[in-house]
């Protein structure tokens, strides 16, 4: 480890300019490349104390030994270089936006002399006209061979066409009318092109131009009752609508956007990108990076727009659409403008169709990111490695094969639940999990995050004690013959927050005389891992199965609290008065509300005209009528506005209750 104060820089020396920075470990690799307007205030802040940096920048500054930098004369040229450095020096400390693999696109080489359509991968080749990315290349080859009924063009490779050239014989697709073949002069080249022309036209869009050309020829073919070749155009025509209706269209026809899109934790990053060309999407493309830089969203979005469209990778359209827009947007719409050759705009969609699309896309990278940490807990391999590296760093005296976590969950102090969930051996096992209603000392709830945490864990282990204290046989109910689900203890507790909620969690298990049970917390916003009475938290390395696994069952706890809380506050925003009267079951409050409509004609009743109702007696009734408007009077009691107190006349003849205002003192009565 080194200490940043060795190679700190002298403020003089560095200048007050924009440029381009690079940190340098002992043996001369670079480990990190940023830009900055002002390199004398950016460098600053990464030689300021390090209890204050992000863990992952300590680490850099830590791991490097040197630090330089190059000054350019405008943000935009600082923005070039960058992205030149991260892609020369691979820096490990960068977020790198890895695709799984090389996306397909359908590519027709009109730099030839009979133009070729074919499946392309990797770099563009110029000359060479592109449509896509696509997904999967077998949705290429679907799409050409129903387009090759309509524009026969070359689809062989250059060996094929060399051997069909010399032997004066066509290949089978030029048997079977699905090419023009050019390798034996069915067709000139000129005418070729044309065709080849054509191809890509509909490709970029212009499909109506086609369709309705092929209707016109049919008609007139039907009209001169040459039906063979009716049928024919009929059968083209089938054809480009099959191809047209792959593509839905989602924008206006002359629409060439593309839509971004992240999902993000704190350790990985889900990208999706739909590529819109003509209003149709024509590809799709997503993979999930780790976060290896402390970077807001707007700076992720920088790093992602500068290598997708860096050194000749996607075609940059007149628009692209980002969840957020970058701090330096200008430079960088500037920088796009001047890989594309023409103006591009950059916006984030707010309304209307495009925030449609968008909102599909981020949802297409959620799930990305859910079924990436599915895969990953699934593994064996994985899941094996997290519990060795929790038994190293957390020092535990065995694997935590049963780890509990506990999370609270409340609104501004009402509705205060826990939760309870349980993973063994790296997976959830959910007939396990537990909700609590948390009470307090007063029954109505605790007082702070940190007293419920310590009446949860209280009663979690407390009910565990005594579930082991009549048990003659360990972990069986000697009534039922059943396993006790309390009575096993975790190798390992972990608790949703920092020091705070793991001392109450220690207090309750010391006060319990619990000493077998490990205890840390994990921290949200840094994923820090506390322990019982330590000053200082352990920080996981970035890339720890351990960390991730800690991050899943806090994330599964947060989620399990929030699904009881909600539900618990949904059923006290529907909760009725008459829920409170004794004797008044479901089916009776639904005959009272069916009889008198609603809660205010059932309150303007007498008690003879609720005795009326069928199964409600005059007890009942009486009840009722004394239950609603015993209600009436505290709400007027409780009110804070002493002109606006209301009495209720009660009188027995009049069955109804009247309301008067009465008039403060000092104020008329009108």
């Amino acid at each position: 480890m080194t200490d940043p104060a060795s190679y700190r820089p002298k403020a003089g020396e560095i200048p007050d300019a924009p440029g381009v920075y690079r940190f340098s470990d002992p043996s001369g690799r670079v480990i990190y490349v940023g830009k900055a307007k002002s390199l004398r205030s950016r460098l600053a802040n990464y030689f300021a104390d390090l209890t204050t940096l992000h863990p992952r920048t300590a680490t850099m500054v830590t791991t490097a030994s040197k630090v330089e930098w190059t000054v350019v004369t405008t943000e935009v040229e600082a923005l070039s270089l960058e992205y030149s450095w991260i892609k020369e020096f691979d820096p490990r400390f960068n977020v790198k936006y890895r695709d799984d693999k090389s996306y397909p696109y359908l590519a027709v080489t009109m730099a030839e002399e009979f133009p070729r359509v074919q499946v392309m991968r990797g770099a563009k080749r110029p000359g060479t006209r592109y449509f896509g990315p696509y997904s999967h290349a077998w949705a290429i080859r679907e799409t050409v061979d129903l387009l090759l009924r309509v524009f026969p063009i070359r689809s062989c490779s250059a060996g094929v066409f060399k051997r069909a050239r010399a032997s004066d014989r066509p290949c089978l697709l030029g048997y079977i009318d699905k090419c023009s073949a050019p390798c034996v002069g069915r067709i000139t080249p000129e005418a070729h092109r044309e065709l080849a022309e054509d191809f890509c036209n509909f490709m970029a869009g212009d499909t109506g131009t086609f369709v309705r050309r092929l209707e016109r020829e049919m008609r007139t073919a039907a009209a001169d009752l040459d039906f063979e070749r009716a049928a024919r155009l009929r059968d083209d025509l089938a054809a480009l609508q099959r191809v047209v209706e792959k593509n839905a269209v989602v924008l206006p026809d002359a629409t060439d956007t593309d839509v971004f899109a992240l999902a993000l934790d704190e350790l990985e990053v889900s990208v999706q990108v739909f590529h819109v060309r003509g209003g149709r999407i024509r590809g799709q493309r997503g993979w999930v990076s780790e976060r290896v830089e402390d970077l807001d969203e707007a700076e992720l979005v920088e790093r992602l727009l500068l290598q997708v469209y860096g050194d000749g990778g996607a075609d940059v359209p007149r628009e692209v659409l980002v969840p957020h827009l970058p701090g330096d947007h200008a430079e960088l719409t500037t920088w796009l403008a001047e890989r594309r050759g023409a103006k591009v705009a950059l916006r984030v969609p707010v309304r209307g169709d495009k925030k449609a699309l968008a909102d599909t896309v981020r949802t297409n990278a959620e799930g990305a990111l859910a079924l990436h940490k599915v895969r990953r807990a699934g593994d064996l391999t994985s899941r094996s490695r997290a519990l060795e590296d929790l038994t190293r760093e957390l020092e535990l005296p065995v694997s935590p094969l049963r780890i509990e976590c506990i999370d609270i969950s409340t609104t501004q102090g009402s509705h205060q639940v826990g939760s309870l969930v349980v993973f063994e051996d790296g997976l959830p096992r959910k007939s396990d999990y537990r909700s609590f209603v948390v009470r307090g000392e007063n029954g109505e709830g605790a007082r702070d995050d940190t007293a419920a945490m310590h009446e949860v864990v209280t009663r979690r282990f407390a009910r565990m004690r005594a579930e082991r204290e009549r048990a003659a046989t360990p972990g069986i109910d000697p009534e039922t013959g059943r396993p006790q689900r309390f009575a096993y203890a975790p190798n390992l507790l972990v608790v949703d927050g920092g020091p705070p909620q793991v001392a109450a969690a220690a207090r309750a298990l010391e006060e319990l005389g619990i000493d077998d049970v490990a205890l840390v917390g994990l921290a949200k916003r840094l994923e820090e891992v506390w322990l019982p009475g330590e000053e200082f938290p352990i920080v996981l390395p970035r890339t720890s199965e351990g960390l991730y696994l800690l991050q899943r069952i806090r994330d599964e706890a947060h989620r399990f609290a929030i699904s009881h809380h909600r539900k618990r506050r949904g059923k006290a925003m529907t909760r009725s008065m008459l829920d409170d009267v004794p004797g008044l079951g479901p089916a009776r409050q639904k005959a009272l509300l069916a009889h008198f409509r609603s809660l205010k004609g059932l309150r303007a009743a007498g008690v003879e005209e609720i005795a009326q109702v069928s199964g409600i007696g005059p007890r009942l009734a009486l009840t009722v009528h004394a239950a609603l408007h015993t209600a009436d009077a505290a709400d007027a009691a409780d009110s804070t506005n002493p002109a606006a107190v209301v009495l209720v006349d009660a009188s027995p003849g009049a069955g109804e209750p009247s309301a008067s205002r009465a008039s403060a003192p000092g104020m008329l009565e009108k």
